[in-house]
């Protein structure tokens, strides 16, 4: 078998098969019959790969894609249950915790994604380079595993999410059922996919539901009994609300790019192939403006998902805090589909409501399938990082990933089952998040400081707002730690 660098396709499937010698693979990513062909590994960087960076703006946007999987997975729970929810409670009071939250993460997003276009290394490998206590992988890595392990329970909460709306569209079927549904169509597609379709459906999911939740909150704009600018800007006195303080630290960790995003990010432009175009590091200029070229293509992509993020969790609030705050509705959970349905229904018409639902169940899915994949990734480079497979292997890290795939849809299905409201699942999920930001900024800086290539350093106005950033997410998780043990 003869394996050919091919750049027409090299954004969506990175390689392309001899097919005189080979039969068709059924699927368009890496997860090909290991029994038939071999696998392309896309974290290894190899001379066939490298390619020069697109120039043309629209050249550059054929290129990006990992902010638009991190996107299908951010708008989900943390907009359509935790958004919405704290709008509910506390009305605009929390705005800015919103804007903030969108608008301060992609710049921690932005110097992680650079270190792994410049070095080829995953985000899990550089955090396991910071000082601290180890056992046979540092702190930090034990921390975002723990930290995951709770975010199980936002997972858990979209499949009793989605299946709520299944409930109410086929009664018949109890949500215990859709659940395990689901279940079968999240291993399905998980199991038999790779990057390129991950994209593709990520790509569906978010222009759908954006879409129609902006238009709602516009609609919203132009009903008084619900709306006010005035209320609006009370939302940027920079004030914790005191009744959903808990969903506001929930809220800033999952709204924007959560904690669990930040992991995510360097593994899809891994996947995407910005590292392996870049090429290995040699110190030529060469290499420096390949790296600088796809670090360029990297910041278009991050910025095109924050532009998408933020008008739809703006939108999910405005609605929350308009409409259900309006309405003295607050999300529980037996009745949170039916109380969330009020943000379409009462501004786009009762004809939405079967909107609504297709809509809810393509938000959360989708996030259930963006987190799922991403995270069944880390892992597996968790237990590379442990030793449990050489870093050349890429056959068994795909392994190591199906298994997670399975343990990660398996155990959240329980949790479900367990707790049984999507709410309390969601806000617990989101302030473990929110605990992990601090260090992920830490992380971020040292990285910065000390394991970056020279030739690919930012500006001094990036490091400014890297340490601006971190500082701010300091102070805003140390407050909330003190007013939890007052």
């Amino acid at each position: 078998m003869r394996w050919y660098s091919h750049e027409t396709i090299a954004s969506r499937q990175f390689l392309c098969l001899d097919y005189a010698r080979l039969p068709t693979p059924k699927s368009r990513g890496f997860e090909l019959n290991t029994t038939q062909t071999a696998l392309k590994d896309p974290y290894q960087l190899e001379a066939a790969d490298i390619a020069e960076p697109p120039r043309a703006l629209l050249d550059i946007f054929r290129r990006i894609g990992p902010g638009i999987i991190l996107a299908a997975s951010i708008v989900g729970s943390g907009e359509l249950i935790a958004t919405t929810t704290l709008g509910a409670q506390v009305g605009y009071t929390a705005m800015w915790v919103i804007v903030l939250s969108c608008l301060i993460k992609p710049v921690v997003q932005a110097e992680l994604g650079r270190y792994t276009i410049a070095t080829g290394e995953t985000g899990l490998a550089g955090f396991n380079l910071v000082p601290g206590p180890r056992w046979k992988v540092n702190w930090i890595v034990w921390a975002w595993a723990a930290m995951t392990l709770m975010t199980q329970l936002q997972i858990g909460a979209m499949f009793g999410g989605v299946s709520q709306v299944m409930h109410q569209l086929v009664p018949a079927v109890a949500v215990n059922m859709w659940v395990l549904v689901f279940l079968g169509i999240t291993l399905a597609l998980l199991l038999g996919g790779g990057y390129a379709r991950i994209e593709g459906l990520a790509m569906i999911k978010v222009g759908l539901f954006t879409l129609l939740t902006f238009l709602a909150a516009v609609v919203l704009t132009r009903m008084p009994q619900y709306f006010n600018w005035a209320d609006v800007w009370q939302g940027f006195n920079l004030r914790l609300p005191g009744e959903g303080l808990s969903t506001a630290v929930a809220v800033f960790g999952i709204t924007g790019v959560g904690a669990s995003e930040l992991f995510m990010y360097p593994y899809w432009c891994v996947e995407k192939g910005y590292a392996r175009y870049a090429g290995k590091r040699d110190r030529s200029p060469e290499w420096r403006v390949r790296a600088q070229g796809w670090i360029r293509v990297m910041h278009i992509d991050i910025l095109s998902s924050m532009v998408i993020y933020t008008v739809a969790t703006i939108a999910f609030y405005l609605l929350g805090a308009g409409i259900l705050h309006g309405m003295g509705k607050v999300p529980a959970a037996k009745d949170m589909i039916s109380v969330l349905s009020n943000i379409y229904t009462q501004t786009l018409g009762p004809w939405s409501l079967w909107v609504f639902y297709l809509g809810a169940i393509a938000t959360l899915y989708g996030t259930i399938f963006a987190a799922t994949a991403a995270n069944s990734r880390v892992y597996a480079d968790m237990f590379r990082l442990m030793g449990f497979f050489d870093h050349t292997d890429y056959a068994a890290r795909v392994r190591y990933r199906r298994a997670f795939v399975l343990f990660l849809t398996i155990f959240p299905v329980c949790l479900f089952m367990l707790v049984q409201s999507p709410v309390k699942m969601v806000v617990a999920g989101g302030v473990a998040q929110s605990l992990m930001l601090p260090i992920i900024g830490i992380g971020t800086l040292y990285l910065r400081h000390r394991h970056l290539p020279g030739e690919v350093l930012p500006p001094g106005w990036v490091t400014a707002a890297l340490w601006g950033a971190t500082g701010v997410i300091l102070l805003l998780m140390g407050y909330y730690t003190v007013l939890t043990l007052q």
